[in-house]
């Protein structure tokens, strides 16, 4: 029997519902259950967390019951999960790539260069806030909290003239039809591991392991590891405004980062390609390279 551990929202309970499905299609015979494990970060869905609240919002309490052997498996939306993990924790698989890109869902249907000046949106995000003001400085960008119906609805009671949330949520959800604009690379990169699902286990369970294997995605995971060693190697956690984002094509990994100072008045770009194989030490270099062009300076200021 393999224990799936999961946040209760509609969106986590698709991925891990998924997951159970996969498994179960992979492995007839298999048991698989779905356990509900409420995490910090479901707390504070409508209200601001406090100042210096540690990295895992979404993801310490499930870790914490894989660790005490109450659940096998945990299922994560990867861009939520530190790079730092504990040791007696292993990132098992990491699954085929869903649409990696931020999805601009205005009330107007407008893309982002057609909303009227001083328009108001919502996202929580300082990634998405300084690269949207680096853009439009004249928008109005405020917090945006809740879970996906939650926020559509506040969009949809006039609250926002627009919000951007993830296109692999959206597209889990059946919602696609509410996306105004793919907002691509050249406008906003994504966030590290956006649209993958990282599939953690105990170290220890070499059972486990073998069974989960079948979820992992070879392209998907070196894509998503070189950007999460790129955002390792910047030393940056979620507020600081740093994004990362790996394409791979045939044998070789196309890189690009970035990081910005949250009113989206300094930004520093970079992109790096190279042999596939080599994508540890193509992300250390990009990292290096946005590092000596300033960023470090952008990123101490969050310190």
């Amino acid at each position: 029997m393999i224990r799936i551990g999961s946040r209760g929202s509609k969106l986590a309970l698709w991925q891990a519902n998924w997951a159970k499905s996969s498994l179960e299609k992979a492995f007839p015979s298999l048991e698989v259950t779905i356990e509900i494990i409420k995490t910090t970060g479901d707390r504070y869905q409508e209200v601001t967390p406090p100042e210096n609240m540690p990295k895992g919002l979404f993801t310490k309490e499930i870790q914490d019951a894989l660790l005490n052997n109450e659940i096998d498996v945990a299922v994560h939306s990867l861009k939520d999960l530190a790079t730092d993990l504990n040791p007696d924790l292993f990132l098992a698989a990491i699954t085929e790539r869903e649409n990696p890109y931020d999805a601009l869902i205005s009330r107007s249907g407008q893309p982002l260069h057609q909303l009227p000046e001083n328009a108001h949106v919502g996202t929580t995000s300082t990634r998405r806030k300084s690269q949207l003001l680096s853009q439009r400085p004249d928008l109005k960008i405020t917090d945006l909290r809740g879970n996906v119906d939650t926020r559509l609805r506040k969009l949809d009671e006039g609250m926002y003239d627009a919000i951007i949330l993830a296109c692999a949520g959206l597209t889990r959800l059946g919602l696609k039809s509410r996306i105004s604009q793919e907002l691509t690379p050249d406008l906003i990169i994504p966030a590290v591991g956006q649209g993958a699902l990282g599939i953690e286990i105990r170290a220890s369970d070499e059972e486990t392991r073998k069974h989960v294997s079948i979820l992992n995605h070879e392209e998907t995971r070196k894509a998503c590891l070189a950007e999460r060693i790129f955002l390792a190697a910047l030393g940056g956690g979620c507020q600081v405004p740093i994004a990362g984002f790996a394409q791979v094509s045939d044998k070789e990994i196309k890189m690009m980062g970035c990081v910005a100072s949250v009113d989206g008045k300094t930004i520093i770009k970079k992109e790096i390609l190279g042999d596939l194989d080599n994508y540890q030490n193509l992300a250390q270099n990009l990292a290096q390279e946005i590092l000596l062009s300033g960023a470090d300076k952008l990123i101490q200021e969050f310190k």
